[in-house]
């Protein structure tokens, strides 16, 4: 199975559903990587409103 990213969190998952929000609305057309370790520190994180670590996609569409 190919990694989907999430519609709603960005989340990059292999499921069928996002362990983050829980949405099952995905797509295998995204962009961009980018993988948060501490989102209390980072500032991307921040940026993208991410709030749990893990690997996200910068874009989807």
């Amino acid at each position: 199975m190919s990694e989907q990213a999430c519609r709603g969190c960005h989340r990059i998952v292999t499921g069928q559903n996002c362990p983050v929000c829980g949405s099952n609305s995905l797509s295998r057309d995204w962009s961009g990587y980018v993988v948060i370790i501490d989102p209390e520190l980072s500032d991307i994180a921040s940026k993208l409103n991410i709030t749990t670590p893990g690997a996200y996609a910068l874009k989807v569409r």
